[in-house]
């Protein structure tokens, strides 16, 4: 499987990548914690479809999201296919899904998830994390990428903040012990934004 950025993807981060910052107006903190090589994964909480957007626009690197495969089965199917996405079975085990995932990161390729598997329509600050980010970064020691997201996602939004951490690696942890710093870590990010305001 290629890791080169579809042009699709080069396309559609152009044209819409401007559009949606006039629109939005996000404030994105530690970008810069995103490496420029290497295999990666990009994590953070999910509260919003377009949660993977403030992500793309905060790195030059091709992101390849794992998205839920009903995704696929919409009028705009082959956007989604075409800019790369991985789609996932949310009712079953997805290990193929997983495997495209690996792959991609054993090439020294981006991939962008949500720990939470879903988006948070709840009152809880966050979801119990699943186990596949870690497990991937493990298996490939690629670095994580940890975000948290705060804020609305209105018209000149005075608050929307995407803030990024230092990567880390998984190295001797153990699967939970990584879950759990990965979830610490992430609802960190999310309170000091919120403490600031941003």
């Amino acid at each position: 499987m290629s890791h080169k950025t579809p042009f699709v993807y080069k396309i559609a981060k152009a044209i819409l990548g401007p559009i949606f910052k006039i629109y939005y107006h996000p404030t994105l903190i530690g970008k810069e914690n995103i490496p420029k090589e290497g295999a990666i994964i990009v994590c953070g909480n999910h509260k919003h479809l377009y949660d993977q957007c403030l992500a793309i626009i905060s790195t030059k690197r091709f992101l390849r999201y794992m998205a839920k495969k009903e995704y696929f089965d919409g009028p705009f199917a082959w956007f989604f296919k075409f800019v790369g996405c991985i789609p996932v079975n949310r009712s079953i085990k997805d290990t193929n899904a997983k495997e495209k995932a690996i792959e991609h990161l054993e090439n020294d390729g981006a991939i962008g998830i949500f720990p939470e598997g879903t988006r948070n329509k709840t009152d809880k600050f966050l979801l119990p994390f699943k186990f596949g980010t870690v497990s991937m970064a493990k298996k490939t020691n690629a670095k994580i990428v940890p975000f948290g997201i705060t804020g609305d996602y209105k018209f000149r939004s005075k608050n929307l903040t995407i803030r990024f951490g230092k990567p880390f690696e998984v190295g001797d942890m153990s699967l939970e012990e990584a879950n759990n710093k990965l979830e610490k870590v992430i609802g960190d990010l999310m309170k000091e934004s919120l403490k600031k305001g941003k």
